[in-house]
């Protein structure tokens, strides 16, 4: 059983040192844990101390393309390394590392695919009364949206099994947080949460400057991600409220036009028919935007499966590099991919020749392709 623990970082090098310190290295029930960052275009010196700080793997992206963008990337190192549970943690050292078993143990147990930490941000000593209640009032959209039961929807803190971080496909360039669990509620993923302790805080947000960017980023980010996953919903209740107007607009003119004065109320009608056009329209892209849901849905099960042929084949991870214990893993694993194959995962093609575990070369590699 692997855990690597992953870390979006963008300009971190002061903060990283204490955020590794904190990781573990062994914990009950897990055979080997391992250390990833994903360095998101940072221009300071954030690989460098990653590399002296021990850490396994580093996924270089080669500009900044969004912390939804690096946990993807993270992600997806963290499966083709062999990882069987991945958990990701803020640069920043904003959580405490020491809940770490606490976070993966529903996945032990099996009674969870994705364990979000629930940081209880009420009693979070530096979050305003404002932000407090606009952390409930949007993780309770999200709740809603989602069919979760997840109290802290903006927590970064947060662990996936093997089978969870193979059907994980954000869109949002913005952040992953709200986008992944409205996703594994409609994927049916077995979501729980637990709760966890926060540090003392570090550094100002570089998501959110003030309470309006957050308000108006993470209302457009509900909205549309909802839009995206429950579209007739969204498009058909805009109808009914407009449809709803443009027959109070029909009614005023009849009981002007009933009255006998219909002639001085013609901009009513107009008003009126216009808004009714519009419910009609808002209707029409519900129903086609249903249609393209589906569609979604199935190339993000095409994308699944495609993720699992790349693991079968051992494709190696996008922008990677080895930390300081890379090679070393690399020699006892093979390709960074753990001991031999272990129940719930795919089994990696056998070389043909030498210690090199990469694809399978020759006749061999023929046939376990003509196998997929």
């Amino acid at each position: 059983m692997k855990l690597i623990i992953q870390i979006p970082a963008l300009d971190e090098e002061a903060h990283l040192p204490v955020t590794l310190a904190d990781l573990p290295r062994e914990l009950p029930g897990i055979d080997a844990i391992e250390w990833l960052v994903v360095d998101d275009g940072s221009t300071d010196r954030t690989i460098e101390v990653a590399r002296a700080n021990g850490v396994d793997h580093i996924v270089r992206l080669t500009n900044n393309k969004g912390l939804a963008t690096a946990f993807q990337a993270g992600l997806d190192a963290g499966l083709k390394l062999g990882a069987d549970i991945v958990v990701n943690t803020d640069a920043d050292n904003q959580y405490d590392a020491r809940d770490i078993p606490r976070l993966i143990a529903p996945i032990l147990a099996g009674k969870a695919d994705m364990v979000v930490g629930d940081r209880e941000v009420a009693n979070i000593e530096h979050f305003s009364a404002l932000k407090v209640r606009l952390q409930h009032l949007g993780s309770a959209v999200v709740r809603r949206a989602s069919d979760t039961t997840v109290p802290d929807t903006t927590s970064g803190f947060r662990a996936y099994n093997r089978e969870a971080a193979l059907q994980v496909a954000t869109v949002s360039k913005f952040t992953y947080t709200l986008e992944t669990i409205i996703q594994a509620g409609k994927m049916l993923v077995a979501v729980d949460h637990v709760p966890i302790r926060t540090n003392p805080k570090t550094r100002e947000s570089r998501l959110f400057p003030s309470a309006w960017a957050y308000v108006r980023r993470n209302g457009m980010s509900i909205f549309r991600i909802y839009a995206l996953y429950e579209p007739l919903r969204v498009f058909m209740t805009l109808a009914a409220i407009v449809g709803v107007v443009a027959l109070g607009v029909f009614a005023r003119f009849l009981w002007f036009y009933l009255g006998g004065e219909g002639a001085g109320h013609i901009q009513s009608l107009i008003l009126g028919s216009m808004l009714f056009v519009a419910a009609v329209q808002l209707a029409a892209l519900g129903v086609i935007g249903d249609i393209l849901a589906g569609s979604r849905v199935l190339q993000q099960r095409v994308l699944e499966r495609v993720r699992r042929v790349e693991l079968q084949l051992g494709v190696a991870p996008s922008h990677y590099e080895p930390g300081t214990d890379g090679a070393a893993a690399t020699d006892r694993n093979g390709a960074g991919d753990g001991a031999g194959t272990r129940p719930g995962r795919e089994a990696r093609p056998e070389p043909t020749t030498g210690a090199d575990s990469g694809p399978a070369t020759g006749k061999t590699g023929e046939r376990e392709a003509l196998k997929l």
